[in-house]
């Protein structure tokens, strides 16, 4: 009897100890965006920002068309990264320095590079940290979005001496001058009717916190399904043999993006976002558990050279099971190092464009 000789040609996928500082990935599988995508994206998270949901609002600002919603974009760019950067993660743990770059629309194709900017390996020596600077590309090579997030990674050989730590220096915040708006994009005159709010950015006061009134159950075939509108193929999120927690873990971004949908009531005038600060998430979501969101004004910035737009900089929590009764509950300070509520999920500080009146 012949026998065949089989072979594996699945990739395994990088682990902690494959990962150099310098290291350049350029991304697999290059993808065209499209009014589908955008479609799926709001019946999975219940989007509303008006300049991703509606032509003639776009137009009327200059845009050539409406916008792909800003974090599918980021969702969708993310997930090309992940085959090589955190196929074999425990936890995406955050994100920084997260620019939005120039638009993106429908009919655009989005392809991804990384290098490694960071690495550290944790005490028990199984695991580490990998540290990427990000850049998502259009089909005429220009940069459309630009970030840095880090991942905790899994070791496989656990022989293999822990590198020289190396740890990014972050920005705490991307500053006014460096937020990207089209010069032929005009905010003047904008009908706030079309969102249901008269509130612009006069009207937000820094210190000022919003209680966003609705919450969503994530269900199991929603975040898997958003995870696979992103092409997210991490295997915790869709194999519970392959989480540390014996069940599948929601994909943070889509936990961000369904926490900046129910933040919509509240924030109806904030029509895209200009940049991630940074973020972390906080502590583990799963299929079945309640998400609300509630979001507090950290500054508010006149933009240079733009007197029909300005900048509003938020903090949006996300947690589960129950709203907060009180913003000061998400986290505490022990003995100089935060802690979070364990039902705290998201902690997320970004940058939003708003008309001025």
């Amino acid at each position: 009897m012949h026998k065949s000789n089989a072979t594996n040609k699945s990739p395994r996928g990088n682990f902690f100890e494959d990962f150099k500082i310098g290291q350049v990935f350029q991304h697999a599988t290059p993808r065209t965006v499209s009014d589908g995508d955008s479609a799926l994206y709001i019946a999975l998270t219940g989007a509303r920002q008006v300049l991703h949901s509606a032509q003639p609002v776009a137009h009327a600002m200059g845009y050539q068309n409406r916008t792909i919603d800003d974090l599918l974009a980021f969702h969708i760019a993310l997930g090309k990264t992940v085959p090589d950067i955190s196929i074999n993660a425990i936890a995406n743990l955050g994100y920084a320095q997260v620019q939005f770059v120039r638009p993106i629309y429908a009919g655009d194709t989005i392809s991804a590079k990384s290098t490694v900017v960071g690495l550290k390996q944790n005490s028990d020596g199984k695991s580490g940290i990998v540290y990427v600077q990000c850049e998502a590309l259009n089909q005429d090579h220009q940069v459309v979005i630009s970030w840095i997030r880090w991942v905790m990674v899994r070791k496989s050989n656990l022989d293999t001496p822990a590198p020289e730590t190396v740890i990014p220096e972050l920005s705490k915040v991307v500053d006014a001058k460096h937020l990207n708006i089209p010069s032929n994009v005009e905010y003047d005159g904008f009908d706030t009717s079309i969102t249901g709010s008269s509130f612009v950015w006069d009207d937000y006061e820094i210190g000022e916190v919003i209680n966003h009134p609705s919450g969503m159950t994530v269900d199991e075939s929603d975040h898997t399904l958003a995870t696979k509108l992103y092409q997210n193929p991490a295997r915790l999120h869709f194999d519970a043999s392959k989480s540390t927690y014996g069940k599948r873990l929601v994909f943070g971004g889509h936990v961000m993006s369904v926490c900046r949908a129910l933040s919509y009531e509240g924030l109806e005038n904030a029509l895209s976002i200009a940049a991630i600060n940074g973020g972390a998430h906080c502590n583990p979501t799963f299929g079945g558990d309640t998400l609300y969101a509630h979001s507090e004004v950290l500054d508010r910035w006149e933009i240079p050279g733009r007197t029909d737009v300005g900048a509003l900089r938020l903090r949006l929590i996300g947690v589960k099971e129950k709203p907060l009764r009180f913003l000061s509950d998400a986290a505490s300070t022990i003995n100089g190092k935060q802690s979070y509520n364990p039902n705290v999920v998201l902690d997320l500080d970004y940058t939003v464009l708003m008309p001025r009146r």
